[in-house]
This record gives structure tokens, sequence and C-alpha cells, in this order.
């Protein structure tokens, strides 16, 4: 891309090549790194002495998606390819505080793509400015730190029946014994099955059950 002697910007080209040096030799990481600023050119603008790049990568997943047809590559490798070009600028709204609600949409959004993904993101980080290239490293690393803390957070809760043995027994009015553990046991299950599931449809659950045992 052309660039602009008043507007000034990082040199795109250069830094295309910089984050692709930086990749593993992986094809995926290596051919997101080179698209992933494609989009640039086309989203152009200039905003109070500024300029600046909206949306481009989006407009950047489809010109990858595009040319990677054109070029014959496999249509999965195509596909992953576009979407990390799609999430390669998700991260950059990490410093102004993500709730964990954001955390888990960003890897619920990455899905199986996340490790290339936050790989992609720490690659993308080319500024001389060490203090703040070392910011950017513990920002990605905080937040891998918090996707494994919410999904342990998550496959503990997803192991919990959603009633537990005193709201059991608050409910059908009896007392400690083996056959609250199996009420437990049946609730767990209906969770692995179903899901969540609103309290009052367990406990709605749970006097069927016992009453199949009365």
């Amino acid at each position: 891309m052309e660039q602009d002697p008043i507007h000034r910007h990082k040199d795109v080209l250069a830094h295309t090549v910089a984050v692709v040096a930086k990749t593993e030799p992986e094809i995926t990481v290596r051919l997101a790194a080179l698209f992933h600023d494609i989009g640039k050119p086309d989203t152009r603008s200039f905003d109070h002495g500024g300029v600046t790049f909206r949306h481009h990568e989006e407009v950047g997943a489809r010109i990858t998606k595009r040319r990677l047809d054109a070029l014959g590559y496999p249509e999965p490798l195509v596909g992953q390819v576009s979407e990390l070009v799609r999430l390669s600028g998700r991260f950059k709204g990490y410093a102004d505080g993500w709730s964990d609600s954001a955390v888990r949409r960003y890897a619920r959004d990455a899905g199986p793509l996340l490790g290339k993904l936050n790989h992609l993101v720490r690659c993308d980080c080319t500024t001389r400015n060490r203090a703040r290239a070392e910011g950017i490293q513990a920002a990605v690393d905080d937040l891998e730190a918090r996707i494994q803390t919410l999904a342990e957070e998550d496959r503990r809760r997803a192991e919990r029946p959603g009633l537990d043995g005193d709201g059991v027994m608050a409910h059908l009015g009896i007392g400690p014994g083996r056959h609250i553990g199996e009420a437990l046991a049946f609730l767990l299950e209906v969770r692995r099955r179903e899901g969540d599931l609103e309290v009052a449809e367990l406990k709605s659950r749970i006097d069927a059950w016992w009453a199949d045992r009365a």
C-alpha cells in the first residue's frame, strides 16, 4: 500500500513481512499473517488528522477467501485462514477491560483456532518500543490465563446438578441418606443430557423421580 507522508502510519508491507517472519512454520498461521492486513487499502480513511482502517479485518477476510480460492487452496484451509484474518483484531479491545462474558465470547468465537489466533496476536506485535511490546505479550498471557480459569469454572459448574442436597431435602421434605446421593446423580444425568434447566423444572423432575421410587 502506498504510504502517505502526511497521515503517517506504519509501513504495512514491512509490518506484514515482520509478522510472517515471527510466526511458527505452520501454513494456517503463516497465511493468516500474510493476509491479516490485506483489507487496509480498501478501508483507509482520514479522520481528525489521522488515518483509520475501520472493519479492515472483515474486508480482509473476504479478500483472503477470494485470493486463496483462486490459488486453489483446500476449502478447509481457506476457511480457517479467512476466519483468523477476521478475528485478528479482536484482541485490541482487551486493554479496555473485558468482562468474563467477553473473554468467553472471544474463546467461543475462535473455537479450535484459539491457539493459532493468540499466536497470531503475539506475532502481530512488531513495535520497537520494548515496554509496549512486553505489555502486549503480558496482556495475551493474562487473557490466556483467564480463558483457562473460566473454562475450568464452567467444567466444574457442568458437573454440579443444579440443585444441591439441601435443596433436594427441603423440597421433598426428607432427611439425609443414600437417596439424596441418588437424587443428585439423577439430576446430574438430566443436566448432562439437557443442559441447564430452571430450578422449577428440576424440582418437577425430582418429584417424578421420587414418585417412581415410592
